[in-house]
């Protein structure tokens, strides 16, 4: 199944090769979810199947758990047209309020909010680059009104009042961007949700139709919000005879831009622990345990296979030369000694011919 909304560093496309690899598990993990591109590509009958997904990032959690649970409502609150203004607003109303209502998720594994949850996916589907709901920006409102918080009139703050901001939304701004005129800003409609050459939105049936056969195959899947090493314990992992683990943390900071994350401060340069939990645990005959990176960020024992790939240009980096377009040429995974390496034999006819492209 497809996600609803675009992920920087998003796996869809190598899915299948991870799934090669694992095979049919009975214990899944995914320590840093996302947009879940690869448990949603999934082949294999998984109902029988121990699935666990992890986040930090409270709206990411968030989402999937009100998806799980009430899609109609998040398809309510998500259907909107692809409007700047609304953008906006709903922007600076999510890093406060918003914020604030879904501050239990990290110790409620229940909790959720689906007005949250909507407003919060349609608005990254209209979004381009990162920064979306990192509250780091300088736009705010008072009094309704929209305000930059960091000009200046005579040494003070144009019009922007810092106890009300203070008290009325944690002084969080946001950053204003135009919406994306093409096909990555038409919002929760892109992709299969509009009809192919119609010119119109297909409407709120379609799309509730759409997030409800995601809540179907995510009825079991638990969903954490946490640090990635919880998901890992001897405990977490204690069920089955195979376990896959797939590991897609944040790109080293010294390899991408920065505020591709929104828990950058949060994780730190967490891509180093992640390789050395990794390769402790990649010789574990349980384990099938796949690892990902740019190429020559991970330096891996020679018993760990690289798998090369090359990622699809983001809209932001389609017309740029800059660090990112250079890195979806070095998109690496790292597979460990158990993970399967046999192919059917049409599979290798096909990569031979992607390579060919």
């Amino acid at each position: 199944m497809r996600g609803p909304f675009p992920w920087f560093g998003g796996k869809s496309k190598v899915a299948p090769e991870v799934w090669r690899a694992f095979g049919d598990v009975y214990n899944y993990i995914e320590p840093f979810a996302g947009s879940l591109a690869v448990l949603l590509g999934r082949p294999e009958d998984h109902t029988n199947s121990i699935e666990t997904v992890n986040d930090l990032d409270h709206y990411i959690v968030n989402f999937w758990r009100a998806l799980q649970h009430e899609p109609e409502q998040v398809a309510y609150h998500a259907n909107n047209p692809v409007n700047e203004a609304d953008l906006t607003a709903r922007h600076i109303w999510l890093v406060n309020e918003g914020r604030e209502r879904i501050a239990r998720i990290l110790g409620d594994p229940d909790y959720y909010d689906t007005k949250v949850a909507g407003w919060w996916v349609q608005g990254i589907c209209c979004w381009i680059g990162g920064g979306w709901c990192s509250g780091t920006g300088k736009w705010t409102s008072v009094d309704g009104k929209l305000f930059e918080m960091n000009r200046k009139e005579n040494g003070e703050d144009a019009g922007v009042n810092r106890q009300l901001v203070h008290l009325g939304n944690a002084g969080q701004g946001v950053n204003r961007k135009r919406v994306s005129l093409v096909r990555y800003g038409e919002g929760i409609h892109r992709g299969g949700l509009r009809g192919v050459g119609a010119g119109v939105d297909t409407g709120l049936a379609e799309i509730t139709a759409y997030l409800s056969g995601l809540a179907a195959r995510l009825r079991y899947v638990r969903v954490c919000c946490g640090d990635w090493k919880r998901v890992v314990t001897e405990g977490a992992m204690a069920h089955g005879d195979i376990i896959g683990v797939f590991l897609d943390p944040p790109y080293d900071v010294s390899m991408r831009d920065g505020g591709c994350y929104n828990t950058d401060a949060e994780h730190g340069n967490v891509s180093g622990e992640v390789r050395e939990w990794a390769i402790a645990n990649g010789d574990n005959p349980r384990l099938r345990i796949a690892l990902c990176g740019y190429a020559g960020e991970h330096e891996m024992p020679d018993t760990w296979r690289e798998y090369a790939w090359k990622a699809n240009a983001s809209y932001q980096h389609r017309n740029s030369d800059g660090a990112n377009k250079v890195n979806r040429e070095l998109e690496r995974i790292w597979f460990s000694r158990h993970c399967l390496t046999e192919k059917p034999a049409m599979q290798n006819f096909f990569d031979l011919l992607e390579g060919e492209k």
